[in-house]
């Protein structure tokens, strides 16, 4: 039997970032005994964070639908019946006034999303004034507007903007079957662009979309091989929205979700890795063991742009369940816990005990029209 213990050196080199990846290397990663992953990818971890302090995040969409791009998992095409309503760039006084109300639920960053192909010029002037607004509040600042030119991320890193957000999406691969309106070249050119300019650079992918394991290792390559790691890594579940093509894919295995985050976790240590869309589907075991993978970092908040998100509350009570962020749940006071716990049952008594006088006048002509 081996009983040697890998010496001090070892270990911390086997926890630095490292940027050649191989495909193989990763799925190996993927076969592991499930408890060897997250041990593996707890210890990383740990060497690089507080293991019970999870970054959060605020995401507001400034404009949403109307896109023109093709993305089969957007609610925002313009190309899908979705059912979505469009609306216009929001006005900056009403952003002001959601990014205050994140702070005060405990946000440390505020996210604005809008769904543009690219920033058009004249509205570079607008979202600029954005990004000074937000910052005087004593918030980090991302953005999310599509692909940007060198001139736009300068702009941009003038104005104080922290991170800009996007995404790869999926493997070089399966990009195609997925979106065809821009290359994944024009999404790494983005990011050089972000990086160049000084900016914190956003990105990761969604994964449930029909992909394969050797997919979703070639997504983590991509992004674990860019001369510097993003320093968040969003990894989404996907979120089927009826009207868009892949509204009936088949869902990804809860437990290969798990393990994405924790591969991620292990290839990027230095990352944050963000619990991102698709959380209001977990329960609160699923994304335990997604905060033991590595997971540092969700969106507070009951909607994540177009698709729902669990409620502040629930992330709050979720919280001092599993001892993360004590003293920032703690600041969230427990007079403010208990109105929205107060408001949530009121809520539900008051649906129980409404009665739709339309609907049961209609049952009862239905009835006497059958009795008839």
């Amino acid at each position: 039997m081996n009983t040697s213990v890998p010496s001090a050196a070892a270990l911390h080199n086997e926890f630095e970032p490292r940027h050649d990846w191989t495909i193989p290397e990763v799925n190996a990663l993927y076969a592991m005994p499930f408890n060897d992953l997250l041990f593996k990818a707890q210890m990383v971890h740990r060497a690089h964070f507080d293991p019970n302090y999870v970054q959060v995040s605020t995401l507001l969409s400034i404009k949403t639908g109307a896109c023109p791009e093709d993305c089969k998992y957007c609610p925002q095409s313009a190309r899908y019946d979705t059912g979505l309503e469009k609306e216009r760039l929001m006005e900056i006084n009403k952003v002001i006034e959601r990014a205050k109300e994140a702070k005060q639920a405990g946000s440390t960053r505020f996210c604005m999303g809008a769904a543009w192909r690219n920033p058009k010029e004249r509205d570079m002037p607008y979202v600029t004034d954005m990004v000074r607004e937000v910052k005087k509040l004593g918030l980090e600042t991302c953005m999310t507007l599509g692909m940007l030119t060198r001139d736009q991320a300068i702009a941009l890193k003038r104005a104080g903007l922290d991170y800009y957000n996007h995404n790869l999406d999926t493997s070089p691969e399966f990009y195609g079957d997925i979106i065809t309106t821009r290359t994944y070249q024009d999404r790494l050119e983005t990011l050089d662009n972000v990086r160049e300019a000084g900016m914190h650079v956003c990105s990761g992918g969604i994964v449930g979309m029909g992909e394969t394991g050797d997919d979703r290792s070639s997504l983590l390559v991509q992004l674990a091989n860019l001369d510097h790691h993003p320093e968040s890594v969003p990894i989404n579940m996907l979120v089927k929205v009826e009207g868009t093509p892949l509204d009936s894919v088949k869902d990804l295995e809860p437990f290969e979700f798990i393990r994405t985050i924790a591969v991620a976790r292990i290839m990027m240590p230095q990352s944050f890795v963000r619990l991102s869309a698709g959380r209001e589907s977990m329960n609160e075991q699923m994304q335990a063991l997604c905060f033991m993978a590595g997971a540092n970092s969700i969106f507070y908040g009951c909607k994540l742009l177009t698709t729902s998100n669990p409620e502040t509350h629930e992330d709050v009570m979720l919280f001092k369940k599993l001892g993360i962020n004590s003293q920032q749940t703690k600041d969230y006071s427990d007079e403010a816990f208990e109105a929205a716990l107060t408001e949530e049952i009121a809520q539900k008594q008051n649906e129980s005990l409404y009665v739709d006088a339309s609907a049961t006048t209609n049952s009862s002509k239905k009835a006497e029209k059958s009795i008839s």
